[in-house]
């Protein structure tokens, strides 16, 4: 069953025009980008999508807005992944599944750091039933691309967070730069009850070496980059016995606590 998300959004968003997904990835591929991420109250970036007058066109199919996104990260036993994150390694890495569950689509992406904090994302089509486990043809995807950075592929990947939440997606021609917006992020441990963030919002932008025009409005409204990493922080808040110095002010602050902790 799809999920259905409501958002105070929707009122501009269906003042936008649309853009199609064939288009956007057109204009606005930038599999090679600089990401910036911000953890906003949902009433606080309501206010102030309102008043930003840049040209927008907001992703559409067939007439939805907001897509349910499915991502299983892997990690190996020792966690060599979020270990290489929490202490801002160089050649850093993320392996997961990302599942489009409107369209039953799904990827196996590999994200890699490269210079200058530019972030690398290349991925092969996955089947859908497989999104929570590697397969052979995975593990030589991952084994090729981390090879070509020259880092040795992990041993024994297996899941360790899978989250979920509905995402919007802007695109700001001007600029050509890409925003997203993901509303009830929720995280969960393998068998374990998610932990869902229903009063914040995860704004990503999503550009070249310059910051783009929703970044700037956000700076200028006194909405600055969190350290927040879907998979670290997610990881961290649930794990709290994990190392997380470099989020401790969001999972401290601004991030829903595990009802256990």
């Amino acid at each position: 069953m799809i999920a259905s998300y409501q958002t105070p959004l929707s009122n501009r968003l269906g003042e936008l025009p649309t853009i199609d997904l064939e288009e956007l990835n057109v204009k606005a591929a930038l599999q090679q980008r600089i990401d910036r991420k911000y953890l906003v109250p949902t009433e606080a970036f309501s206010k102030i999508f309102e008043q930003f007058d840049a040209q927008m066109q907001v992703l559409d199919t067939n007439g939805r807005q907001i897509f349910p996104y499915d991502s299983v990260y892997f990690d190996t036993p020792d966690l060599a992944s979020y270990h290489l994150a929490a202490y801002g390694r160089r050649r850093r890495y993320k392996i997961r599944t990302r599942s489009y569950l409107d369209s039953g689509v799904s990827f196996l992406e590999v994200k890699t750091e490269g210079s200058r904090n530019i972030t690398v994302k290349e991925r092969i089509p996955y089947s859908l039933e497989n999104r929570s486990t590697i397969t052979d043809e995975g593990a030589a995807y991952i084994a090729e691309t981390l090879g070509g950075t020259g880092q040795p592929p992990p041993e024994n990947l297996a899941p360790v967070l899978e989250t979920v939440y509905g995402r919007i997606t802007l695109y700001l021609p001007d600029s050509n730069s890409r925003a997203t917006i993901d509303v009830n992020v929720a995280w969960s441990l393998p068998g374990a009850h998610p932990l869902v963030m229903t009063d914040k919002l995860v704004v990503e932008t999503k550009s070249g070496s310059a910051p783009g025009q929703l970044d700037k409005y956000l700076w200028k409204n006194g909405i600055r980059p969190s350290r927040i990493s879907k998979f670290a922080t997610g990881l961290a808040i649930l794990k709290p016995e994990l190392p997380a110095n470099r989020w401790h002010r969001t999972l401290r602050h601004t991030l829903p606590q595990p009802a256990n902790t």
